[in-house]
């Protein structure tokens, strides 16, 4: 039995990929295997958005060649520059894009004589490697929005909606297996099933998901601002196991920024979104992704959006500079902003962000905070709530307990200290 040991790089759409791959090689009788260094076969898992996450895949790439393992590199890097590439890094043994998925195990046979089972990728045998208690539902695929600065369709193309009687299917199964924790992804979640024959939305979806038992948390990554709808602003809010947190990358507030963007939806509407969604869900977290230095940024428009961040006073906030990607419309632009330009203003947006995350924090003393048991941190257990997604990107909920916990077990945790990232508190002893 051969052992094959994986590299998953990027976000948590390509760790589905990742979880997919791992399933379909474990059905085909390979031994997943932690210490690469055992590995008879290394996939390595590519991510290709930004210049920093290139780099970070590239640099993998050439660390793990000429050892005695046979390398398989597949992800967003190699759909994007898999010529290129197997022209500067010959060593790697075997290149598979993401078009070339569904011929994923005929490839991997050119490796493998012993491989006879010739299927491509599919959610049939995913191994899920988050846990017992929480897993991603991949809703789609690539994404049509077509934002100026962005090569996420020239990278996985159009939208496109996966079926929803698959998505269903899944997530019984999912469930079925004890799992509690159901976080729904995609690039733009609230674009689902507009493609579909049946034009099914994202509403029908969680309807659907919510009459799975076993299900205690739904929760929705990347929400497009101008389809937030309020149907579902108001479902969230009836629904207490749809999680109350709206994560809305905006990327900038002023209108002629988000107009040379590509982005839909103006200040006006983003205030109005973001006053409702609070207006009706009180206790909602509100996180955000916000770009600096994009081409023509002036002093006063970068200015201005700090402004706007002190207005709304998001909970979580992550923000990165402009990357000048080739293919994309941007790149082209007139008035690039200067390097050193987008790191001070980089730094200066998360200093301001530091100041209201923990105002915004200092709400939640005293609050009992309901959610699952993620790990430990020496002597303190971990809790993910509706707080705090699982991408490691907001800030941690740190808590004691004088019983034994394990990760999966829900509990009570109130709230007692609160920083500038992280919360900390003690359990309820029920």
């Amino acid at each position: 039995m051969k052992k094959v040991a994986l590299i998953s790089l990027g976000c948590e759409k390509n760790l589905v990929d990742s979880e997919n791959i791992l399933g379909l090689l474990l059905k085909n009788h390979y031994e997943i295997v932690n210490n690469k260094e055992e590995a008879d076969i290394l996939i390595i898992n590519t991510c290709g958005f930004v210049e920093s996450s290139k780099k970070e895949s590239i640099d993998t790439i050439l660390d793990n060649i000429g050892k005695k393992q046979k390398v398989v590199v597949t992800g967003c890097l190699v759909n994007r520059y898999k010529d290129e590439l197997a022209k500067e890094i010959p060593e790697v043994d075997l290149w598979i894009p993401i078009r070339d998925y569904p011929r994923f195990n005929a490839l991997l046979a050119t490796l493998d004589n012993e491989l006879t089972n010739y299927e491509g990728l599919n959610d049939n045998y995913r191994l899920v490697s988050t846990g017992s208690y929480s897993a991603y539902l991949k809703i789609g695929e690539g994404c049509s929005n077509c934002c100026t600065y962005c090569a996420i369709p020239l990278i996985r193309g159009p939208y496109v909606s996966r079926p929803f009687e698959s998505v269903i299917e899944e997530a019984k199964k999912l469930a079925n297996e004890g799992y509690k924790e159901l976080i729904v992804l995609e690039q733009d979640t609230t674009r689902y099933g507009l493609d579909l024959k049946e034009k099914k939305t994202i509403v029908d979806l969680l309807k659907e998901l919510l009459k799975i038992q076993g299900l205690e948390y739904i929760r929705l990554l990347y929400l497009y601002p101008d389809e937030i709808t309020d149907e579902l602003i108001d479902l969230i809010a009836k629904e207490e196991r749809l999680t109350p947190y709206f994560d809305i990358p905006i990327q900038h507030s002023e209108d002629k920024i988000l107009k040379a963007m590509n982005r839909r939806g103006d200040k006006t509407y983003l205030k109005e979104l973001f006053a409702k969604i609070r207006n009706k869900i009180p206790h909602a977290i509100l996180r955000t992704t916000i770009m600096v230095g994009f081409p023509g940024e002036t002093k006063e428009d970068f200015d201005n959006m700090l402004e706007f961040v002190k207005e709304i006073k998001f909970d979580h906030l992550g923000a990165f500079k402009y990357s000048r990607e080739e293919g994309t419309k941007s790149y082209d632009f007139p008035h690039q902003v200067r390097e050193n330009t987008k790191q001070k203003r980089l730094e200066t947006l998360m200093e301001l962000q530091q100041g209201i995350s923990y105002e915004q924090n200092k709400h939640h003393i005293g609050e009992v905070m309901t959610g699952l048991v993620v790990g430990k941190e020496n002597d303190y257990y971990l809790l993910r709530s509706y707080f705090n997604a699982p991408d490691d990107i907001d800030g941690k909920i740190l808590f004691r307990s004088d019983r034994a916990l394990k990760e999966g077990d829900k509990v009570q945790v109130r709230i007692l200290e609160a920083y500038v990232y992280d919360l900390y508190g003690e359990t309820l002893n029920k």
